[in-house]
């Protein structure tokens, strides 16, 4: 089955890996990458260790965390060209990671904006 087929069901329930790889496919496809905003701006999360800004594949699966304390938020589509000119530079001066994909019961894979922006950037074959 075609990642770009499965269902926001399939995604829920998918290992945190497989929603970071879901999540590549479809914004270098749409050219969109999708986080969650409010009245004071993109919502944040904490881990242990890091402080992240959750991001999504698409409008719905980012409103699938609009709910109980984040109800109030809306998703905010972000065009992968600004993403990559000004957020990954922005969120890694300011310690910030991405938290790719969260669902509900899990927050997903915990990266550097850096590594978002390499796996979602074409690379040139070398040839040797």
């Amino acid at each position: 089955m075609s990642q770009k087929q499965k269902s926001v069901s399939e995604l829920v329930n998918a290992t945190p890996e497989a929603r970071y790889d879901y999540l590549v496919e479809q914004v270098k496809t749409t050219k969109q990458i999708w986080t969650l905003q409010d009245q004071d701006g993109c919502v944040m999360l904490t881990t242990e260790d890091e402080d992240c800004i959750p991001m999504w594949p698409s409008e719905e699966t980012a409103n699938l965390w609009a709910v109980d304390d984040w109800k109030n938020c809306e998703p905010l589509m972000i065009p992968l060209e600004e993403f990559q000119a000004r957020w990954v530079r922005g969120m890694e001066d300011d310690d910030l990671f991405i938290a790719v994909f969260p669902v509900q019961e899990d927050l997903g894979v915990v990266v550097p904006p850096y590594e978002v922006d390499q796996r979602l950037t074409p690379r040139a074959k070398i040839k040797h």
